[in-house]
């Protein structure tokens, strides 16, 4: 029997783990707030990136930053994970858990258009027709087949979902476009992120209380689908093909709607699926060559 290879382990890992947010977070915003949500989640992230760093050795880069360079890796963690998360919660709040992971994953497409605005990349017809599709997609899941009936909630939802999606394609070609340490610049990115929530909740006075079952939750978003699986997923395309290995991120979504139906008990809805395969189908259009 042949064995799998280590990069598609790291890979499954990751993609397992990023598959449980949407359950989760719906879960904890029952009960709490999106901001101290934000803040706990980022620091237990940022904390475990810290010590990845240590014993990559990478701290000793920070002494060769420059405030500029601090000033932008904090601006971009602040696009990537304070703004993108917290348009994510306000829009899972507001619909199903399923829908909302699944207009998130129109951040792929996002990406090409920010590339071509920002990175100057040609736009061609694929392109378009694909960005077409993906929205096409996000329309058939926000009106569950019924663009004549669509709820206030499920709009708003989908609009913070869709604004979500636009901070995190933006965040991506930032990214892209600088060049810092991968795991450094994450925590950073975290640790901006963790501020930022801290000086809001200091500024209402909106003191966090919680109870044991919602900091193990806290936990799992921080540590395991926040950190580990970004640190196994960079392992994952450290170490195999980069092209291969993104492509397996489209399993997330599918995987996120078995989750949603056993924990929350959400009744998964055909054109969700419909809409889900809809703007993947655009996603892997653009990628095709």
């Amino acid at each position: 029997m042949k064995k799998i290879k280590k990069e598609y382990i790291y890979a499954i890992i990751s993609i397992l783990l990023w598959s449980t947010t949407a359950t989760v977070t719906k879960l904890l915003l029952n009960n709490l707030n999106r901001l101290q949500v934000l803040f706990v989640t980022s620091t237990f992230a940022s904390l475990f990136l810290l010590i990845i760093n240590i014993f990559k050795k990478n701290l000793k880069q920070l002494k060769s930053l420059r405030i500029r360079d601090y000033i932008q890796l904090a601006l971009i963690g602040l696009l990537g994970t304070f703004l993108y998360t917290l348009f994510f919660y306000i829009g899972i709040n507001k619909m199903q858990a399923s829908q909302a992971f699944i207009i998130n994953y129109l951040w792929p497409i996002m990406s090409v258009v920010f590339a071509c605005i920002i990175l100057k990349e040609k736009i061609t017809l694929k392109k378009f027709l694909a960005i077409i599709i993906s929205f096409i997609g996000v329309l058939i899941v926000t009106s569950n087949g019924n663009i004549f009936k669509i709820s206030s909630n499920s709009l708003i939802g989908s609009i913070y979902c869709i604004l979500a999606a636009v901070a995190y394609g933006l965040f991506t070609v930032l990214n892209k476009k600088v060049k810092y340490d991968t795991f450094l610049s994450m925590m950073i990115f975290y640790f901006s992120s963790a501020i930022v929530s801290l000086i809001y909740i200091i500024i209402t006075k909106n003191w966090i209380s919680i109870e044991i079952i919602q900091f193990a939750g806290l936990i799992w978003l921080g540590f395991f689908t926040s950190a580990i699986a970004f640190t196994s997923w960079a392992i994952a395309l450290e170490k195999g093909n980069t092209a291969k290995i993104s492509n397996l991120a489209y399993i997330t979504p599918f995987l996120s709607l078995i989750w949603t139906s056993i924990i929350l008990k959400e009744t998964v809805s055909i054109y969700s699926v419909i809409g889900l395969v809809v703007i993947i189908l655009g996603v892997l259009i653009q990628l095709k060559d």
